[in-house]
């Protein structure tokens, strides 16, 4: 593990954007899907996943042998990791509500949840149980009626046991065997099996990530996520070994995700690169871990502390842990992060599966600008305005002036008109 210039050093890569090759094919099947429906999805899924499906939809047989297939203390985490995630949501809802003025003018907030959303879970080799926790429970809590999941077969034209069970204990039972870029064209115009929906959450490969950017506006969707990153800001308290673990559990992930250590102290920085080799030697993922590390790992070691938050506030990490002696009177001083772990004990696992909090969080620097996945981002909000003829009569002038001024006589007559006729 490299140490670098923290002056110079960046987190961002340039990702998820794609060859012309890429985006053609996924504006092809878009098209496809559109016009052909159930046809060619199955078409795309026989071509590019190597299975014919006889049906899309998974069966109540199919969700009974996954949870046969699940060992009973597997099952009861996901059941206890679903009561955290929903206990932490909760507590984001909000309500509508209505202010009244003297004037009798009303003007209020009318929330609602939306309809449909659709929820991507990646398969094969990146099956994860967790992202439906974390996509479908906020859903769930906002009051969304209908989720569709839409995840790809496995070569044996089944869906990975932990998948469906983790489905089936949230009582999502519209499940589809379909995913890549023909699983966002079904989920966004529809087919004859799979009904469109008003939002898709989750993420997915190159392909998955085009085609929510292609479809975007005609649904909403969550974000287009690049790979992980971590940065730990550390001082001479912290245990170099939990460090390198922490950092690892991101490179892990993928060959461009980022893991950085910051730190005031030259010994911990040296600590941790040797603890890194060590134990990059005993992982079932070294490959992938070891060139993240390689490519996109770094050791910043800055001159204090309060350097070290400027390296993190620029960062703007998708997972920030602070590893420091009082980590509470650091926290107020963090400005950009997707999510914030603070103490060794919260390894940043801990939020991935089962704390409560969203794991679906910006990266590649947008925590500037971007929150975690939450109840909002299933909810919509609608403006009430109940104006009362004193209010009108009082400031109808001042609007007629504000719509002349931007040359829109249209609307500066509807409010004369009523002025005019109320005999002011």
């Amino acid at each position: 593990m490299k140490i670098v210039d923290a002056a110079d050093f960046s987190t961002q890569r340039d990702v998820e954007t794609g060859t012309e090759a890429q985006r053609a094919t996924v504006l092809k099947i878009l098209k496809a899907v559109k016009t052909e429906g159930d046809a060619a999805v199955i078409r795309f899924t026989e071509q590019f996943d190597r299975i014919k499906l006889d049906t899309m939809k998974v069966t109540e047989e199919e969700f009974v042998q996954a949870v046969r297939q699940i060992r009973p203390e597997v099952r009861e985490a996901i059941r206890e990791a679903a009561t955290n995630i929903r206990d932490y949501h909760s507590r984001q809802m909000r309500q509508s509500w209505l202010t009244t003025k003297e004037s009798g003018t009303m003007l209020g907030q009318l929330i609602r949840p939306l309809a449909r959303v659709g929820l991507y879970v990646p398969g094969g080799t990146a099956a994860y149980p967790s992202s439906v926790l974390m996509n479908a429970i906020p859903a769930q809590v906002a009051g969304v009626e209908e989720i569709a999941m839409v995840t790809p077969p496995g070569k044996d034209g089944k869906i990975n046991p932990g998948v469906l069970v983790t489905a089936y204990e949230l009582g999502v039972k519209e499940v589809y065997k379909v995913g890549g870029a023909q699983a966002i064209a079904a989920l966004t115009y529809g087919t004859e099996t799979i009904k469109p929906v008003d939002k898709i959450v989750g993420p997915g490969n190159i392909y998955v990530a085009l085609a929510k950017r292609e479809v975007f506006g005609l649904v909403d969707i969550d974000m287009v996520a690049g790979p992980s990153e971590i940065v730990v800001l550390a001082d001479e308290t912290a245990n170099p070994a939990y460090v390198a673990a922490d950092l690892l559990s991101q490179a892990e992930h993928d060959t461009m995700a980022s893991a950085v250590l910051v730190t005031a102290c030259p010994q911990l920085a040296e600590a941790v690169r040797q603890e890194v080799e060590r134990q990059l030697a005993e992982l079932p993922r070294r490959e992938i871990a070891e060139a993240s590390i390689r490519d996109y790992g770094a050791i910043c070691v800055v001159e204090s502390l309060e350097q070290g938050l400027e390296v993190v506030n620029r960062l703007a990490p998708e997972h920030l842990e602070l590893m420091v002696k009082d980590p509470m009177a650091y926290i107020g001083k963090v400005r950009n992060a997707g999510a914030i772990f603070l103490g060794a004990y919260s390894s940043e696992p801990v939020g991935d599966y089962f704390a409560g909090p969203n794991h679906v969080l910006p990266t590649n620097g947008t925590a500037r600008f971007s929150s975690p996945l939450n109840v909002d981002d299933f909810l919509k909000k609608s403006s009430i305005i109940a104006y009362s003829r004193e209010d009108l009569l009082a400031n109808g002038r001042k609007i007629v002036a504000l719509a002349r001024q931007e040359g829109l006589e249209a609307h500066a007559r509807a409010i004369q008109m009523r002025l005019d006729n109320e005999g002011e």
